[in-house]
């Protein structure tokens, strides 16, 4: 099965090869680029103390960056949404690495579960509010740094004619909403997806899924959790 993925450019190589090593043929169109303000980061950490926060892996891999400055800063607790990105943490040294399996409103459960007094929560930009909304419903104190933002990336028209020509996709990822409504503010995506109405709309969540347009929510299949492997096993 060909399967178009729409993430940037360095997780989208991850999961080129996961479909790959499942037998699929992955073809990739990132719609944004990771934009990292590692100074933000090292000073958002140096100015405060307790658990940490993130609800992506983007905010793991600018804090990999910090290189030595990172190091007094493993021992603190580390929360993240999703198992996938609390691997990576853990790669990268931190000790207490907890996930949550489900979106932003879980990982506040998981905080207040924890009891923690202090949060940082390094964050990016765009995002969803669910996560800081549920942290006010439950009276958590936090701070907020932004440490990196996700940059459109407009697509060439050429490259979409390439990608839906003879060998066109059989089925296209969508990881967030942002990416899902970047894809189909494009004219030539969503008129190539009307002309090919067999290409089926992966989803991770219900959240994702409300951005794709009514005409086509006959083509989508929502992951059974909100991860890459219940993503992928809608293929």
């Amino acid at each position: 099965m060909r399967v178009l993925v729409t993430r940037p450019a360095h997780s989208a190589t991850r999961t080129a090869q996961r479909l790959r090593d499942r037998g699929h043929e992955p073809l990739l169109l990132p719609l944004r680029r990771p934009q990292h303000d590692r100074a933000a980061a090292a000073g958002a950490l140096e100015a405060t103390s307790g658990a940490i926060a993130v609800t992506s892996a983007e905010a793991v891999r600018v804090m990999s960056a910090l290189g030595e400055k990172l190091r007094p800063h493993l021992v603190r607790p580390l929360f993240t949404v999703g198992e996938m990105t609390a691997q990576e943490a853990r790669r990268l040294g931190f000790h207490s690495v907890a996930a949550s399996s489900g979106n932003g409103r879980d990982l506040a459960d998981l905080v207040a579960a924890g009891a923690e007094e202090e949060l940082l929560y390094l964050a990016g930009m765009p995002r969803a509010e669910t996560f800081e909304g549920r942290l006010r419903e439950l009276g958590i104190r936090f701070s907020v740094v932004e440490c990196y933002r996700m940059q459109p990336v407009a697509p060439n028209p050429a490259e979409i004619e390439a990608l839906f020509s003879d060998c066109r996709p059989d089925a296209v990822l969508f990881y967030s909403r942002q990416t899902a409504e970047d894809f189909f503010h494009v004219a030539e995506l969503r008129s190539a997806l009307s002309k090919h109405s067999y290409i089926r709309l992966l989803c991770l969540s219900e959240a994702v899924a409300q951005a794709v347009p009514a005409a086509l929510k006959k083509n989508v299949a929502i992951a059974p959790m909100p991860d890459e492997q219940s993503l992928l096993s809608l293929l």
